[in-house]
């Protein structure tokens, strides 16, 4: 390996200087200066995390024609996700995927992927109050459209990475690449300073990026390393997944929600014979949901959708007043209640418990990082937004990545990443305040607070036009 040498000046105990020579690698000297023709590669963007939102925001960007000179780079510490027919049983872990967000895997390609494995779209979502007999509703008209799908989390890694593969060669993914050491540059050069952000993995190799983009989840290391301050709280709560088996097969085109006082629980439907669970509760109940036998948790869930053991006859006469009230001033609106599917059995080793809270980065942005997904903001899963909100944050980078190229803009550059930060924090913030409350607004069964959202879920579910502003805001 070529070496070259350094001199060091130094003075010795009687005044005179020493010239101490040092014998150096080119490798070594291109790892501390971040010189670009060294072994260590520089990329235009380098990606850490390979999960939904990473592997989408790598599709994204490499599918624009505006940055097909640039060299885009993958990072995930994983193995690689290769999915050729959806498995025989159903994962645990899903996500709801907006309108929105389904264009957005459409015009990456991988869309085209995930429904030649398995998604279930429904129409039409239910969510009901366990302390009343409110309830609201959301559909489309007629029943047409598709209100959001179901979609197993490996089945949309395992499209977006066979759509990976069929990028062109200026898109790379390291699998198993686990990152050790991020070493930021300085907005102003000083002396001695890298230009680019480097990455170490563990394997010793050195990386160099223009932007690097943190999609490495609610515990993001480019976050934390880069010092920028969240506000977090845990809400006490986990949640537990299931994959239900229903009594009977039916259309199983209605997402069912219901707010107990211990936290709300969700019927997502997955086929016509099977739905996946999400029941959020206090850590302690969950841990007994999970050490159940199947009949008993069978028994359990089949309780929290039908049981009315927590509805008071005060609270039920007064939510018929208000609702014989405004049935009498809008006579053809509000919806009809329907009954949820009964839940019959579940899959085999499907029950799994994680713990519940909201986070969110007081900043997305630092010069030459962007935060997507998880490492910038984290919600509770009551109202399914999670991976829609990290699909925004792709769409949103990508255009301003993209023009900023058409420009001849340095992608890094912080004024374009400032923008990308203004507009999602204006989407983001409003959403996830809405689900916080919602969630502090439904753990309680305190009389004066049931009447309360018992008049607004009534209220709201009698205004057809405040219900579409509601579908269209949470379906970008």
């Amino acid at each position: 390996m070529l070496s070259l040498t350094r001199a060091s000046i130094a003075l010795n105990g009687f005044g005179r200087c020493l010239i101490t020579v040092k014998c150096i690698s080119r490798r070594q000297l291109c790892a501390e200066h971040g010189d670009d023709n060294g072994n260590n590669e520089v990329y235009d963007v380098v990606i850490s995390g390979g999960g939904l939102v990473g592997s989408a925001m790598a599709c994204s960007l490499g599918m624009d024609p505006n940055l097909s000179e640039k060299k885009i780079l993958l990072l995930e510490a994983g193995n690689k996700k290769v999915m050729d027919k959806a498995p025989d049983s159903y994962s645990t872990r899903v996500s709801s995927i907006s309108p929105g967000s389904a264009a957005l895997l459409s015009g990456i390609g991988a869309w085209e992927h995930i429904t030649k494995l398995r998604c279930k779209p429904f129409k039409k979502m239910q969510v009901w109050d366990a302390c009343s007999d409110a309830l609201i509703t959301f559909d489309k008209d007629n029943l047409e459209e598709e209100m959001a799908y179901i979609v197993e989390n490996d089945v949309v890694v395992a499209a977006l990475t066979k759509q990976l593969d069929s990028l062109p060669d200026n898109v790379q993914v390291k699998y198993r690449s686990k990152v050790v050491k991020y070493t930021w540059p300085t907005p102003h050069q000083a002396v001695r300073s890298i230009p680019w952000v480097q990455v170490r993995l563990a394997s010793g190799e050195i990386l160099q990026t223009k932007l690097l983009i943190g999609a490495d989840g609610p515990n993001s290391m480019v976050r934390r390393q880069l010092g920028i301050p969240t506000i977090k709280w845990n809400y006490d709560q986990s949640a537990v997944v299931a994959v239900l088996h229903l009594s009977e097969s039916t259309e199983n085109n209605v997402a069912w929600q219901r707010f107990l006082p211990t936290g709300p629980i969700a019927m997502l439907p997955l086929s016509d014979t099977e739905s996946s669970l999400v029941w959020s509760t206090g850590h302690h109940l969950a841990e007994e949901l999970v050490g159940m036998d199947d009949e008993c948790f069978v028994d359990a869930i089949n309780s929290a959708f039908w049981s009315n053991e927590n509805q008071s006859e005060l609270v039920e006469t007064a939510g018929s007043l208000f609702r014989s009230a405004l049935a009498a001033i809008m006579p053809s609106a509000g919806s009809p209640r329907q009954l949820p599917p009964s839940v019959a059995g579940i899959g085999p080793k499907s029950r799994v418990m994680f713990p519940l809270g909201m986070g969110h980065a007081s900043e997305y942005v630092r010069h030459r990082v962007a935060l997507i997904g998880d490492a910038a903001h984290r919600v509770h899963p009551l109202a399914g937004q999670g991976a829609n909100l990290g699909f925004g944050d792709v769409a949103c980078l990508t255009q301003l990545l993209s023009q900023a190229a058409f420009n001849g803009k340095d992608l890094g550059a912080t004024r374009h990443l400032l923008e990308y930060e203004s507009e999602r924090q204006r989407h983001n913030l409003p959403m996830m305040a809405a689900i916080d409350l919602m969630k502090r607004l439904y753990s309680t069964d305190t009389a004066p607070v049931v009447f309360l959202r018992t008049f607004g879920l009534q209220a709201t579910n009698m205004l057809p036009t405040l219900k579409e502003q509601i579908m269209a805001f949470a379906s970008k």
